[in-house]
């Protein structure tokens, strides 16, 4: 009984690192036994809304708005279109990201509303060119 218990125990011991190994990590592409890590959340952190749904929405509401970039008006301050209204957006300059952007390519912005007394602006958290 003791020489099975003991058996039992050294094979778990053994075994353990190849159980750890296989529940995702890093991913040697050169290694013969490379395991392919699952999970995770796939898809938008927010409901996509239009600009006029977006300014009876409460302040902090993470959206998403698609539509174009019509002009810049500040430093990162943009009028944003869709087909219901404009609004300012916020775009910092690390979220661009390298695109190159105009105001005829059809954009998707990710963000946090910001809303003031008479305003209500998008804080920009993530930009993508999408096709039209």
């Amino acid at each position: 009984m003791k020489k099975t218990s003991a058996l039992f125990a050294i094979m778990a011991l053994i075994s353990t690192p190849v159980l750890a190994a296989q529940s995702g990590g890093f991913v040697d592409p050169q290694s013969d036994n490379a395991v392919v890590q699952q999970g995770g959340f796939n898809g938008p952190n927010g409901r996509v809304v239009t600009v006029k749904e977006a300014q009876g929405m409460k302040d902090d509401s993470w959206i998403i708005v698609r539509g174009n970039i019509e002009k810049r008006i500040g430093d990162e301050d943009y009028t944003f279109r869709d087909a219901t209204g404009t609004m300012t957006v916020e775009i910092d300059h690390k979220r661009w990201a390298g695109q190159i952007v105009s105001p005829t390519d059809k954009v998707e912005l990710q963000g946090e509303l910001d809303k003031g007394f008479n305003s209500v602006e998008l804080d920009v958290k993530q930009l993508k060119k999408i096709a039209n």
